[in-house]
């Protein structure tokens, strides 16, 4: 597969179904903390966020980052294998001014961390594109996991962009959106990371413990404990078996404190764009790929938009994912999530008698989530181990074979995207 053309692909078929529109959360306590955790697992990867050079310092260039790009938000779609999170803090009775977090010994990023204002916007993070390219593209929908496809599909729609003008004919999907609860930070807003920022959590990072928030206005009382339900969360160990053109097995190990999973697949043959999730209903899918509330996933698990949290594998119906007339295997992007649980606090703490008033002086949001990505019919589970130790081996070691063909194999591979 092409990634470069699938990536410009990507926009028409965005725009097959309006993405909702993003703002930030108003009303509340007069101090409000927002924080996004995500554990990423690239199929095939190194940790960034314990890589300080060699091979994370390469990958990093070519996807456009590196460890002096790091910069808010880092948590909603990680790229790398590593643990990710944000903080945005609005503090009305001194907006926009620095503050501090002092966080855990266990976090491995020091005592504290700064929070500070934007210092300009990184984009658009959740939304449509902003310009329609010309072209035309074919689009396939499938859905449900087994070893067949079944009745009824693909649907299947076709889009045209010309000059601005927008044509869409077919069956077009619907698609199901998480509902937009993320920040779009503004001057009046505090944020981690930041310029100040040198380097993600580690692999061994952990934000359970104690938190407190200093700086002009803060309240004295913004101090909190986190406990293993707001930690970052196990990476999915996903593994692919079985070929694209008879037939793709993904199988991953229970993820603790899972709520639900769901997956995602998309590739390009010529000018179709094939599109599957493991969703039991159609459903384009990709919206589906973010932080969700817990009523939220109760939902799409009664509606059998997601997987139960007892789930352990899905089969790819044969034949989707290869070209039909000369039916060879067209590789893809292949995306996992696995909902984790969200944690709120506020102070005082919520009374327990509806009728008596409560008026908090401040609340902490964090929502965690843990996602998984691959190219589809390659398994790479075997490159893991390629850590910081053997990308930051001294000149002049010998490389062990094995390495220096796994190194060679990626940079191919990041190349191409």
């Amino acid at each position: 597969m092409n990634a470069r053309r699938l990536r410009l692909a990507l926009p028409l078929a965005l725009a097959s179904t309006a993405l909702p529109a993003g703002s930030a959360p108003s009303g509340g306590p007069e101090t409000q903390v927002w924080i996004d955790v995500a554990t990423h697992h690239q199929a095939g990867m190194p940790d960034m966020g314990s890589m300080m050079g060699g091979m994370g310092g390469i990958a990093a260039k070519m996807m456009g980052g590196g460890q002096g790009a790091i910069g808010y938000p880092d948590a909603r779609h990680p790229v790398f294998t590593g643990k990710f999170f944000d903080v945005a803090m609005l503090n009305t009775l001194d907006p926009g001014k620095p503050a501090e977090q002092q966080v855990p010994a266990a976090l491995g990023l020091g005592a504290a961390l700064p929070l500070l204002p934007p210092t300009a916007s990184r984009g658009d993070e959740v939304g449509g594109p902003t310009e329609m390219p010309d072209g035309e593209i074919h689009i396939k929908y499938y859905w449900g996991c087994g070893t067949a496809v079944r009745a009824g599909q693909p649907r299947e729609t076709h889009m045209r962009a010309k000059g601005g003008r927008f044509e869409l004919s077919g069956d077009p999907m619907q698609g199901r959106y998480a509902p937009e609860r993320g920040i779009r930070p503004n001057p009046s807003y505090v944020l981690w990371p930041n310029p100040r920022t040198a380097n993600r959590a580690p692999a061994s990072a952990s934000l359970v413990g104690q938190h407190r928030i200093t700086g002009p206005g803060v309240p004295e009382s913004l101090k909190f404990e986190l406990q293993q339900a707001a930690d970052f969360m196990p990476k999915i160990a996903l593994t692919q078996s079985g070929e694209l053109a008879s037939g793709l097995t993904l199988g991953w190990q229970p993820v603790e404190r899972a709520k639900a999973y769901f997956l995602h697949g998309i590739s390009l043959q010529d000018k179709t764009i094939v599109i599957w999730s493991s969703a039991e209903v159609p459903d384009a899918g990709q919206g589906v790929v973010d932080f969700l509330t817990g009523a939220q996933v109760d939902r799409w698990l009664k509606e059998k938009v997601l997987l139960a949290p007892s789930t352990t594998s899905c089969a790819i119906p044969a034949g989707i994912f290869a070209d039909a007339a000369s039916g060879q295997a067209s590789p893809g992007i292949l995306s996992m999530i696995a909902y984790g649980p969200e944690t709120h606090i506020a102070w005082p703490p919520k009374p327990a008698d509806p009728k008596q008033p409560w008026d908090p002086e401040w609340n902490v949001r964090i929502r965690t989530k843990s996602t998984a990505g691959a190219l589809l019919g390659m398994d790479l589970s075997g490159m893991d181990g390629m850590d910081a130790g053997d990308a930051a081996a001294p000149q002049g070691q010998p490389q062990k074979p094995e390495e220096g063909a796994t190194k060679k194999l990626l940079r191919g591979l990041l190349r191409n995207l």
